[in-house]
């Protein structure tokens, strides 16, 4: 009877963590699969201007993009075209457009959607004005304009 020791509390054994670089590369190689970096193709050439008063937008999952310049492929033309999602559209197409991407959102979110304009620097304000145009049309009056930053000019007093 001299085995069993009564009173004597044994210490708690140490947890194994050989597995635990597994699991980390388990779960890098799920977010890997997992996460969408960039779902549109810019197939148009859009050198934005610049600008010196920015606002940083904070809930970009409500921007929705419409790219607007000249092909990067010549077999298109040198015309700017517009893009929406991964296709060549025309102005017509436009209010179909916001139509389905609205439907992409949350019910509650459907009325916050933004549309950014993405537009070259030397593309005439006349294709602008029907993408503006057919953008009230649909009711998605919140644009942006995308721009580069620059330092503000002026004269101080």
């Amino acid at each position: 009877m001299g085995k069993f020791k009564k009173g004597t509390k044994r210490g708690m054994g140490a947890i194994s963590t050989a597995s635990l670089p597994d699991i980390v590369f388990m779960l890098l190689f799920f977010f890997m699969v997992a996460t969408v970096l960039r779902t549109e193709e810019e197939k148009v050439r859009v050198i934005r201007p610049e600008a010196s008063e920015l606002y940083k937008i904070e809930k970009k999952h409500l921007i929705r993009y419409v790219n607007i310049g000249p092909p990067m492929d010549n077999r298109y033309g040198t015309e700017p075209v517009i893009q929406l999602n991964d296709a060549f559209s025309g102005v017509a197409a436009i209010q179909d457009w916001v139509a389905k991407e609205r439907l992409t959102l949350a019910e509650a979110e459907q009325s916050k959607m933004w549309v950014s304009l993405k537009v070259d620097k030397d593309t005439k304000m006349g294709i602008v004005t029907g993408v503006k145009q057919e953008l009230r049309k649909a009711s998605a009056l919140k644009v942006l304009y995308s721009a580069s930053s620059r330092e503000r000019t002026g004269s101080e007093n």
